[in-house]
């Protein structure tokens, strides 16, 4: 493998290097953004899958009285599936804009924001109902003895 070194030419007026340097700058700045958007989604990502870890791990501390719904461990199970399935699709989404921005094509998109904000709308709907399906009298009597 050969490294070569080609020296800058020099442009035919400053205006021109200027609005070169612009260009450069700006694609780096659009760089860097799509690079904290992807961060933003591994975020979210793993808190969904956190999330879910926590709500299988809240079935240990109900109280003997209370039945057991047997949805804790579906409802973790979700939210951990739909974490993977954005970290998924995050990673996807980052390299085709990056694409995108190098060849100076990008159009944004709703579809990844609407579909992201389907699945924890059905996601907090879930949590919803397993929180008030349990008896409220079998609840207050757990939790003050």
């Amino acid at each position: 493998m050969q490294l070569t070194f080609n020296p800058p030419t020099k442009s035919a007026s400053p205006s021109e290097e200027n609005t070169t340097k612009r260009r450069r700058s700006d694609r780096i700045r659009d760089h860097l953004a799509n690079e904290r958007t992807y961060l933003a989604w591994m975020r979210s990502a793993i808190s969904l899958m956190g999330f879910g870890i926590v709500i299988v791990r809240m079935r240990m501390f109900q109280a003997p009285l209370m039945p057991s719904t047997g949805m804790s461990w579906k409802l973790g199970l979700a939210f951990a599936v739909v974490g993977l399935v954005t970290v998924w699709l995050s990673t996807q989404h980052y390299f085709g804009v990056r694409r995108d921005i190098d060849e100076d094509t990008y159009e944004p998109s709703d579809r990844w924001v609407m579909l992201f904000s389907l699945a924890v709308l059905l996601l907090g709907t879930g949590i919803i109902y397993y929180v008030f399906a349990a008896p409220w009298q079998l609840m207050v009597g757990a939790m003050f003895e």
